[in-house]
């Protein structure tokens, strides 16, 4: 059977493009399948299809590409599905016109599928007006009845009619559906999302974390988590809170984050992919929506052993959740409600490890090959009656000619005289080494090499410094490999105690021990949740930190920190004309004194703008210290648009410069999760300026003053 999904755009992460991935690969194992993507936008998807699914884009997007479609001329002409509710009214990004209604219309006028699954409204709407009746029509709902306008409400419902069968992913939705449209022929019935069980180590429930994602959109309310969280926050004081995701309500939710003071404890994480890495960091999952149709990112955690806390939103948690394996919170409750939830939960470590083992259970129950049975299944009840009409009407004709016969002149005259291409050693794609990599908690990084994806013959494993004029790398021999899907993966282990690695970034590579040819390793899993909280080490007299990471372009790199000393931020107060930070010194020699210590803001315009600040020792804690900057002094040694002071701390009048920042933990790049709050001040000479310490590059504490005119942030505090 030829399964095809049709989906707006699959080269995102969204939930409905997850769970198609997930589905599309559960029905590869015994079924030809293709994904129809409306939108190309990017070159290749940035959540992997498996390579028997097929994709194929209908309209090419990307700007540099030589068939961009952004220019055509029925792009000038409007949309005919659902033009006042429906993509053609709300989606500014990817705005559906007169091409969008020429290429589905064509793509379902021709496909040779056997079934047709529309995956949003408007495609349902297209495949109820432009498809066949010779394969199913099946559409999907990924949102609820509810969360649609009355308007784009009654065009759907009025699709469905046409339709064979619509899937909901949650029996209250279908429930409610069967209610509104008690005469239509089309089967409506609930199927949840499948999400699979990730390949990453369960959360051990001690990282004191609180880890939520989605799209960062009203409806999900994580100014309701927010608020809660500011309500327990003085009695967990170890505890913090991530937003994973992006979407209109970010700005929104940085201001409240610093209005309330939460910088330092609550932290937009930004899109992350694959998340399952980030739930296994987790302690607690938070959803706080006020409605969720299915609840993917619930199921998510749940595979990682996270327990739940969830609102009782129409019309997915409570399908999902129930006491034994997580928490409902009445939406009546508000804001207390949810904050007594988490309460409970944070207060209580075996009552955690409880609800998790038993989420991990309950999550099994959405594998995707649980839920393409389920798929199947109707796909066969509905065919029977199809079955029966085809063989009355065309005896003895065998499934596959009947379905030809149905297809237009051209499109079965292309299918009997086009032969698909055959791969020869020519044209077919190189290898593409895969490996994931584990941070342990003894600060070592194991690698594991998918021996599936690896060259043949022998083979080394090689880490490069990058952009380093000299050249330094670890080369390690792997065992010798032939060719085969059978071979074992094959593990090495990095480990500071035996490898010597300068700061930097390290990209990894497969080369041949022989030819010396290198692949890079692509990323599959990056997991780092053992670095939570973990401070960096002492090895070899040198101050320590190693991350693994995925690149931005899918590759496996790592992230080293090597200092002869280092001072660890440990929290970070600002204030209307101050930033106070507390830390810790770490050197090979931990009772140094602080007495005479001070710290010194460098200048990145010249030592004449440095300025001199004192250390203050807290109590008998070996290395511990807090300093103040007074925004005062760098505002009277301005001197240019933008002025950049690098913060670092001096044991003595003669010693080196020290490094303050926060490169321990599990955050490879701190300058885009740990944001501070900018105000604004007055200069004499050059005006407002935009006042705000942040993160570097290498994760170090810095000072900035800019012209306010010159500011690209509108996350702007105004102080007299």
């Amino acid at each position: 059977m030829k399964i095809a999904f049709l989906i707006n755009n699959a080269y995102g992460i969204g939930g409905t493009i997850r769970t198609t991935v997930n589905l599309s690969r559960a029905l590869a194992a015994q079924h030809e399948v293709e994904v129809v993507s409306v939108h190309q936008v990017k070159d290749a998807p940035e959540l992997p299809f498996d390579e028997r699914v097929k994709l194929t884009p209908l309209i090419d997007m990307r700007q540099d590409s030589p068939a961009y479609d952004g220019g055509h001329p029925l792009t000038r002409q409007p949309c005919t599905m659902f033009p006042d509710t429906g993509a053609a009214a709300n989606s500014a990004r990817l705005p559906y016109s007169a091409l969008q209604d020429e290429r589905i219309g064509q793509w379902l006028h021709e496909t040779d599928a056997d079934v047709v699954i529309a995956t949003r409204p408007d495609l349902n709407g297209y495949l109820a007006r432009d498809g066949k009746s010779r394969y199913l029509r099946i559409g999907q709902e990924h949102l609820s009845l509810d969360a649609h306008n009355p308007t784009l409400r009654g065009h759907q419902n009025e699709a469905i009619a046409q339709l064979d069968a619509f899937v909901t992913v949650s029996e209250a939705d279908a429930a409610q559906y069967r209610h509104a449209l008690p005469n239509v022929p089309a089967r409506i019935m609930s199927i949840p999302n499948s999400v699979p069980e990730p390949a990453v180590e369960p959360s051990d429930h001690r990282s004191r974390i609180i880890v939520a994602a989605g799209r960062l959109a009203a409806v999900k309310r994580y100014d309701r988590l927010i608020d809660a969280f500011a309500k327990i926050a003085p009695s967990h004081p170890s505890w913090s809170l991530r937003l994973y995701g992006r979407g209109p309500e970010r700005a929104n939710l940085r201001r409240q984050i610093d209005e309330l003071g939460l910088y330092d404890r609550v932290s937009l994480m930004g899109p992350v992919s694959p998340i399952e890495t980030e739930w296994a960091k987790g302690a607690i999952a938070a959803v706080s929506s006020d409605m969720e149709s299915f609840g993917m990112t619930i199921v998510e955690a749940m595979h990682c052993g996270v327990p739940v806390v969830s609102t009782d939103c129409p019309h997915g948690p409570a399908e999902i959740i129930d006491e034994t394996n997580g928490v409902l919170v009445p939406l009546g409750t508000g804001v207390d409600g949810y904050a007594t939830a988490l309460d409970r939960l944070m207060a209580d470590a075996p009552l955690r490890a409880r609800l998790g083992a038993a989420a991990r259970q309950r999550a099994k129950a959405y594998e995707p090959a649980v839920i393409a049975r389920r798929y199947e299944a109707l796909f066969q009840e509905l065919s029977a009656p199809r079955k029966r009409r085809w063989a009355k009407s065309v005896p003895g004709r065998p499934l596959m000619a009947r379905l030809r016969s149905a297809l237009p002149a051209r499109a079965a005259k292309q299918a009997e005289t086009s032969p698909v291409p055959v791969p020869t050693l020519e044209t077919r794609p190189g290898p593409r080494p895969v490996a994931s990599a584990r941070a342990c908690a003894d600060g070592s990084i194991s690698v594991r090499l998918d021996a599936a994806t690896l060259p043949s013959g022998r083979l080394d494993f090689l880490a490069r410094r990058r952009r380093d004029p000299a050249g330094r790398q670890i080369r390690i021999p792997l065992r010798a490999s032939g060719t085969g899907s059978d071979r074992s993966d094959i593990r090495i282990t990095l480990d500071p105690a035996e490898h010597t690695l300068p700061e930097g970034r390290w990209d990894l590579y497969v080369v041949g021990t022989e030819t010396g040819e290198e692949a890079r390793l692509i990323c599959a899993l990056a997991e780092q949740a053992r670095s939570v909280g973990r401070t960096p080490a002492i090895a070899d007299g040198h101050v320590t930190a190693w991350l693994p990471y995925a690149t931005t372009d899918g590759f496996l790199a790592l992230r080293t920190w090597r200092r002869d000393a280092h001072a660890e931020v440990e929290s970070i107060v600002t204030g209307d004309d101050h930033t106070t930070v507390t830390a810790r010194l770490l050197t090979a020699d931990m009772s140094a004194s602080l007495h005479d210590a001070t710290v010194i803001a460098v200048s990145r315009q010249g030592t004449t703008q440095d300025f001199t600040v004192p250390v203050t020792q807290i109590g008998e804690n070996p290395g511990l210290f807090t300093f103040t900057l007074p925004y005062s002094r760098a505002l009277a040694l301005r001197s240019s648009t933008h002025d950049v002071w690098d913060v670092r701390l001096r044991v003595s009048d003669t010693s080196p410069f020290i490094s303050i920042g926060r490169v321990g933990g599990d955050i490879v790049d701190r300058k885009k999760t740990d944001v501070l709050p900018a105000i604004v001040l007055q200069h004499e000479e050059r005006g407002a300026t935009r006042t705000k310490p942040f993160f570097t590059v290498t994760n170090d504490v810095a000072l900035s003053l800019r012209d306010a005119d010159d500011d690209p942030s509108n996350r702007i505090t105004s102080h007299k």
